[in-house]
């Protein structure tokens, strides 16, 4: 019986859109099941870096949590993604942010994912299509998430570019 995957990607360089539907057609081959629309989000903590495209994805994949998040690695390396500066620019960022109602903190995987209630730009793509996706550890929806955050980090949602 396949398990339920939310993930988040975003992309700050090159051409945004390209790089998502690059990342989301190779998503397809694990189970992808919908995606939610684009969002323009700026960026957060290392703010002087060009604004990011985000989305939301659900897949309902066979593959265990730890062997999903090597594939997600192993795509992001694919698409020419380099980790040189910790939160920086990116030409493809995709976290795994819920794998069904599992709790999971080892030093290579950490579900949900620890920063998710905290980001709007996670959270708004999210709440598109899993408004009632359920965390875990908090007890709260996506929903209730969403709403509680304090205002700020500016999020649109975007047409297609």
């Amino acid at each position: 019986m396949p398990d339920t995957a939310y993930l988040s990607l975003g992309s700050n360089l090159g051409s945004r859109e390209a790089q998502l539907r690059t990342a989301i057609k190779h998503l397809k081959s694990l189970g992808l099941v919908v995606v939610s629309s684009f969002y323009e989000t700026e960026p957060v903590e290392v703010t002087d870096q060009p604004w990011f495209l985000n989305c939301a994805i659900a897949l309902q994949t066979t593959k265990g949590p730890s062997e999903l998040m090597s594939e997600l690695l192993n795509l992001e390396r694919t698409m020419g993604r380099l980790r040189t500066h910790p939160k920086g620019p990116r030409t493809i960022d995709i976290d795994l942010l819920l794998f069904d109602d599992l709790i999971i903190d080892t030093p290579e995987l950490t579900v949900p994912h620890p920063a998710m209630k905290e980001r709007r730009f996670v959270l708004e793509p999210l709440a598109e299509i899993a408004p009632d996706a359920r965390h875990p550890m908090l007890k709260k929806t996506v929903s209730e998430l969403l709403r509680d955050l304090p205002e700020g980090q500016i999020v649109r949602k975007v047409k297609a570019e």
